[in-house]
């Protein structure tokens, strides 16, 4: 696996980092201690919300159990088959300011959660880098998947990747930032987004909730990337899951919606019913 294009994330500083033993480190001498698990801490003091930021452990875990059996696992499976029918090449003269070619693509997942997305999506030959606000997240992706690379940052503000360095950039019910993700990619590149779609865990929130409501997400993310990106495909993935309570909890923990204090009496009564995972997949070039 080629040098993952990381850059230096403190402010006015953008070189390249490179490793030295347990540290990585920029032509001005800031340096980044690789932690024993692998990944690395790249937040600048203005970057953090909070000393807990990002996804709880919990969640982490909730998700990753999921995932483990096979729940959720559709949807990544559908990416990796996309991702394999992407035309990446480099541009053969690049502008001094892009990041040099690697010996194959790199492919980022902002949000990364657990890792369990970019695992797939990525083999030897490819350079994989996860990047999520969540450390409890990077260090179960570093313990799982120790030969991707593992970045604790906030994708909100600047990715601490370098100029054109990046093929795909995938983006799993996480982060957006067009702006940041134009500049990291190849002008070759590829951004793919995924969103629940109106009726994902619809029975889920219908029974905790006590209400349908079915919201369409795509228009807006359409919106958000038009000055820079053009849509080249748009798909739904969806599967239909009977779920045992163990599994319908850790939904619950694992997504945005959770639960409720008002819903306590309605999560206590569940125990087993079929569940509609869906998610709308757009697949978006540079303009």
């Amino acid at each position: 696996m080629s040098q993952p294009p990381l850059a230096c994330s403190v402010r006015g500083c953008t070189r390249p980092l490179e490793r030295r033993e347990r540290t990585l480190v920029c032509g001005a001498d800031h340096s980044y201690d690789i932690a024993r698990s692998g990944y690395v801490n790249l937040l600048q003091p203005q970057d953090r919300r909070s000393t807990a930021a990002g996804d709880s452990r919990q969640a982490i875990e909730a998700r990753a159990s999921l995932l483990a059996a096979g729940i959720g696992r559709t949807l990544i499976e559908a990416i990796a088959n996309r991702v394999g029918r992407l035309e990446m090449g480099r541009l053969k003269a690049a502008p001094a300011t892009v990041a040099p070619t690697t010996a194959g693509p790199t492919i980022v997942d902002l949000g990364c959660g657990s890792g369990d997305a970019l695992a797939a999506l990525t083999g030897r030959a490819v350079t994989g880098i996860g990047i999520d606000l969540s450390t409890a997240a990077i260090e179960h992706a570093a313990r799982y998947f120790p030969d991707r690379t593992w970045v604790v940052a906030n994708a909100d503000r600047r990715l601490p990747l370098l100029d054109g360095s990046v093929d795909v950039v995938v983006s799993l019910h996480g982060r957006r930032n067009p702006p940041e993700v134009a500049r990291v990619l190849v002008q070759t590149g590829y951004l793919i987004v995924a969103v629940p779609a109106a009726d994902d865990l619809i029975e889920l929130r219908e029974l905790v909730q006590g209400q349908r409501h079915e919201r369409d997400r795509v228009g807006a993310v359409l919106t958000e990337h038009e000055p820079l990106f053009e849509p080249i495909d748009r798909s739904v993935v969806r599967e239909t899951r009977d779920l045992d309570r163990g599994a319908l909890l850790n939904l619950l923990r694992g997504t945005y919606r959770g639960v409720r204090h008002g819903d306590a009496d309605r999560v206590a009564a569940l125990t087993r019913m079929h569940v509609t995972l869906a998610s709308e997949l757009i697949v978006f070039r540079l303009k």
